[in-house]
């Protein structure tokens, strides 16, 4: 068994190195590569996508894995053998539902499709991206329809970014979410003490913007001799290995908290990447238990923690000094109120912790109608104004920010938004049990300190990879399921307080 497990391994090393060669080219087309290249960027992507699924899906696996079951079930149900069979023979059962001529095209096209995206965007211009769009979710539906499903067509693509829930799920979830939220945002707006966010509107250097979100994320623990930070047109993580983990964010020179919590963000991906045991590299077990889980440490990193009154205390007085004149006459409270303003707005990523949520129920519904075929790639933007509208009060002045906003659709990620709201939901979860091991971390958060936060968080989660299903791992680390209750208590407590509710 041991020459067979060895096999198996040496099998999803060569696999992992292609997947990550896949992920260097993805990474500089967003960041580097000249506009150019992208037809020829879309023909490597998918040869070497197309290659990586015939390796992973081919007979000698599948034998492997079927003679290393019996063995697998001997060994200890958290070793990393055991869980190593387990999830890759899941991985191969799907994986084997797909052509790889489809893995192949889907490749080509969204690589084309990315760089419509970008300068439909910035032209403003949805028909340019339209049937760029329209042939992703086609190519999409036929993933799906490959995989099969037993409730909704939806569902195996979800099962791709969060394995083994079911929309039905995830849509009961929400819905709790929703009743909390939407009279949390009447009460804030029709009682609240109106809070002004002016101060974040000033002109500030980005170059002093760059550099005081790169120090931040020093003392977070991101380690910059095992990553790097760029500039990209939507802020996003890839990880090449936990030796090379690369973050991007933009930076808007009048608005200070989209580079910050942006960069605060990415590095709380960062940081699980750069987490994983060692023990798993290039297993395929290295990676996040699913990207609600992922979404988690984001969330936590970004907003429990660095949109936290501790947190500031101690770095209010640095960013001060970086912007004096922006800064030095605003005393904390009123900074603090600020960068936590509940305010309905066209840009998700730039919403806050209350409303940001509505705009992935809204992403989330129309991403089930397409799949379905119920609605028109055509009619999207006049649906997403629409809902926008019913959700959040606001219509969006242009495609650019209204239905363009997101690069996801463009790179075949239909699926993956829900993930946003439950990784919000699990961040409560996780450091609600974090608190309770270490009740000091939030007066290490006030000195500037968290290694207590970061050893928690790779002892308990990091460190497993996808070791666990993500139901699992919630299980062993918070002692039960998923649940929306601590986040709406937390979202109702911090915000009540902000605006005197």
């Amino acid at each position: 068994m041991e020459q067979k497990l060895t096999r198996l391994k040496t099998l999803l090393a060569e696999i992992a190195d292609l997947r990550r060669a896949v992920a260097v080219l993805a990474w500089d087309q967003e960041t580097y590569m000249p506009p150019g290249g992208v037809e020829a960027r879309a023909e490597q992507v998918a040869t070497l996508s197309k290659i990586a699924h015939q390796k992973f899906t081919a007979d000698e696996v599948g034998r492997l894995l079927e003679d290393l079951t019996p063995h697998a079930e001997t060994l200890p149900p958290d070793s990393d053998d055991a869980a190593l069979i387990r999830v890759i023979t899941r991985d191969y059962r799907k994986a084997r539902k797909l052509p790889a001529s489809l893995v192949a095209e889907l490749s080509r096209t969204t690589s084309r499709a990315i760089e419509a995206w970008k300068q439909a965007r910035a032209d403003d211009r949805f028909e340019h991206f339209r049937p760029h769009l329209e042939k992703v979710v086609a190519l999409t539906i036929q993933k799906a329809e490959a995989y099969g499903y037993e409730e909704h067509i939806y569902d195996p693509l979800l099962d791709d970014y969060e394995p083994e829930m079911k929309s039905s799920q995830v849509e009961a979830i929400f819905d709790r979410v929703r009743e909390a939220t939407v009279p949390l945002v009447q009460a804030i707006v029709e009682r609240g003490r109106p809070v002004d966010n002016s101060i974040l509107h000033q002109a500030y250097d980005p170059q002093k913007q760059w550099d005081f979100g790169v120090a931040v994320i020093k003392d977070y623990g991101f380690d910059f001799r095992r990553g790097r930070q760029d500039k990209s047109a939507h802020p996003f993580t890839t990880s090449f290995g936990t030796g090379d983990v690369r973050l991007t964010t933009r930076i808007m020179e009048h608005y200070l908290p989209s580079a910050l919590f942006g960069s605060l963000h990415e590095a709380g991906h960062g940081l699980y990447e750069q987490g994983f045991a060692e023990s798993l590299n290039r297993t395929g077990l290295d990676e996040a238990a699913s990207l609600a889980v992922h979404e988690s440490q984001s969330r936590l990193w970004e907003n429990i923690i660095g949109r936290s009154k501790p947190f500031w205390q101690h770095y209010y007085p640095r960013l001060q000094e970086v912007f004096p004149e922006q800064l030095g006459q605003t005393d904390l409270e009123t900074f603090y109120r600020a960068i936590n303003k509940v305010q309905p707005s066209i840009i998700r990523v730039e919403a806050d912790e209350v409303t940001y949520n509505l705009h992935i129920f809204l992403r989330f519904e129309i991403e089930r109608l397409l799949v379905t075929e119920a609605v028109r790639v055509a009619d999207l933007p006049e649906l997403w104004n629409d809902r926008m509208q019913a959700y959040l009060g606001v219509t969006p002045p242009s495609d650019a920010f209204g239905v363009l906003q997101d690069i996801h659709w463009s790179g075949g990620s239909i699926g993956y938004f829900p993930t946003y709201a439950l990784g919000n939901i699990l961040s409560v979860q996780f450091y609600n049990r974090m608190l309770a091991d270490d009740p000091t971390i939030p007066n290490q958060i006030g000195q500037g300190k968290f290694e207590g936060v970061l050893s928690w968080l790779r002892t308990h989660i990091h460190r497993h990879g996808r070791k666990f299903t993500p139901a699992e791992l919630v299980e062993r680390v918070t002692g039960g399921p998923m649940d929306a209750r601590p986040y709406i208590e937390y979202i109702t407590r911090k915000y009540s307080e902000i605006y005197e509710l």
